[in-house]
């Protein structure tokens, strides 16, 4: 049997990989005398998705280090979220995350009976936890409770008052379940500092806070319950993750908002302390890395090719999935799930239903536009006015493009330049070379025409999904039909402004670090 750690060791394991502790004195002075006590929360809205296996990961080395832990479902915080979860599908989805949280802990190994269970809804309605509520309400400001929330309630034009209770409730939580600390991802920090500052004003103690980074998405941003193309699925196919890994942005060499390796860095390197690269012997056979820095170097170097990284990680991850789709497999849990997130297809009671189950809604969320990178540039072999490109989205390979812009654009000014590009139209030959996306342009009104492509924000990288404000949620089709003409419907709202900015019925295109705009073809169309 090993020997139990001692309180330095202990605390190398409660704050590996984290990228934040608030009262990290307090933490080990605790540690000397006795186990922690820590919950973590998760508010029961969205399907729960790959990325949380990094705080999966986290608990693992809390029990490790011999804390106590409870994990709380969070269901009327899913509530008071704008409604996340309706009320009456808050019971199904409270049921559903307890039983995919705690077959996504086994599948790693953590032990259940090591852990406590407990949902909000199990005390937060007391008379005394009622009256905290009404008694902190006293003294916070409307200004402090909606900076607090800022990065984790949905920020909407007219926000209800239920969005202003949400950080005073998770404060309270630390009271109530009788906790020293409280885990979660660094996005929660400004809940974290408002329970510290108003905990106190109560007569209860201010807590530790450890804080997870935030881990990319697979398309470079925050991996997100409401952005399909972000995440990965606990219940996904092995072929769908696939297709969502070879899709994933993985730049050769670059390291920044690296999904992949973000994954690989908080969530396989803990669990086996190792990540095999499998790949074929002609390139070097697979290798095994024991720390996640020569992994990184290895990548930013070119050593490793981002098609292998996505096969090894597609393989390891469906080792942790299998176990959780086999558990799903049963008829009753089935049946949760699709109760507890009703397909929107699906008619309302007392509606008639409907054979076609594919989304009719022409909205921008059924575009796949993402940021390209123009790798490449040659005039088409048959064509003076179209060149080829070929365009890096982050995905494996490049995707050679055919584009008409010859008369418009110089060889010279396309080179490694960052553009928009459509990507689920359905491919075509143009003039016997494959095109398999449009580089979205801007175009003046009137003669002669002008053309240029539209800019991404300085700074973003191949492989960002751009979207229309207000539509950031929902999965892209995976390929336009062209009878449906989707494209053609929306691409008659496409406008640009007066500030040469794209939009779509004057909401803006963006990706999360900006506007996407043009030179200056103030009022043109897009095509």
């Amino acid at each position: 049997m090993e020997p139990a750690p001692g309180p330095q060791e202990k605390y190398q394991l409660i704050t590996r990989n984290l990228q934040e502790v608030l009262g990290e004195d307090k933490l080990m002075a605790i540690l000397k005398e006795r186990e922690l006590k820590i919950y973590w929360g998760t508010a029961t809205t969205g399907k729960p998705h790959v990325a949380y296996f990094v705080p999966m990961s986290k608990i693992a080395d809390f029990l490790k280090a011999g804390c106590e832990v409870t994990i709380l479902f969070a269901d009327l915080h899913a509530y008071l979220d704008n409604m996340k979860a309706p009320w009456e599908l808050l019971e199904l989805r409270t049921r559903y995350y307890e039983h995919v949280i705690k077959a996504m802990l086994e599948s790693i190994g953590v032990p259940l009976e090591k852990l406590t269970f407990v949902r909000g809804t199990d005390y937060q309605l007391s008379k005394e936890y009622t009256l905290d509520v009404y008694r902190l309400s006293s003294v916070v400001t409307q200004h402090d409770a909606k900076k607090a929330g800022a990065e984790v309630v949905k920020q909407v034009e007219h926000p209800l008052l239920s969005g202003l209770l949400y950080p005073g409730l998770q404060a309270l939580d630390e009271e109530y379940l009788k906790v020293d600390a409280q885990f979660g991802g660094v996005d929660q920090r400004k809940i974290f500092t408002f329970a510290e500052k108003y905990l106190p004003s109560l007569g209860y103690a201010k807590r530790i806070h450890l804080m997870n980074p935030m881990v990319p998405g697979l398309t470079g941003s925050k991996m997100s319950s409401s952005e399909e193309d972000s995440k990965i699925d606990l219940l996904d196919r092995k072929e769908d993750v696939k297709k969502k890994l070879k899709k994933a942005f993985c730049e050769p060499g670059n390291v920044e908002n690296n999904g992949v390796l973000s994954f690989i860095k908080h969530v396989l390197f803990p669990l086996k302390s190792e990540f095999v690269v499998l790949r074929e012997e002609k390139w070097g056979g697979n290798k095994t890395y024991t720390a996640y820095e020569a992994l990184e170097k290895d990548f930013a170097e070119q050593v490793v090719h981002p098609g292998d990284l996505k096969n090894s990680v597609e393989v390891a991850l469906n080792k942790l999935l299998d176990p959780i789709r086999e558990k799903f497999n049963c008829p009753e849990l089935k049946k949760l799930s699709s109760a507890a997130y009703p397909t929107p297809s699906k008619a309302k009671p007392g509606e008639k239903g409907t054979k076609n189950s594919e989304p009719e809604d022409v909205i921008p969320s059924r575009l796949d536009i993402r940021v390209g990178k123009v790798i490449s540039v040659e005039k088409h072999p048959d064509a003076d006015s179209l060149y080829v490109e070929k365009i890096d989205v982050g995905e494996a390979e490049p995707r050679t493009v055919v584009s008409g812009l010859v008369h418009f654009v110089p060889k010279e000014q396309l080179q490694d330049r960052l553009v928009v590009l459509l990507c689920n139209l359905k491919p075509q030959k143009m003039r016997g070379v494959e095109s398999q996306g449009m580089v979205l342009c801007a175009s003046s009104v009137g003669e002669p025409r002008q053309v240029e492509p539209l800019d991404p924000p300085a700074g973003c990288c191949a492989g960002e999904r751009v979207y229309v404000e207000g539509y950031e949620g929902g999965e892209p089709d995976e390929e336009l039909k062209p009878k449906k003409k989707v494209f053609e419907k929306l691409q008659a709202d496409f406008q640009i402004s007066e500030d040469c900015v794209a939009q779509w019925k004057q909401r803006n295109f963006l990706t999360k670090l900006g506007t996407v705009s043009c030179k200056s073809l103030k009022g043109g169309s897009i095509s």
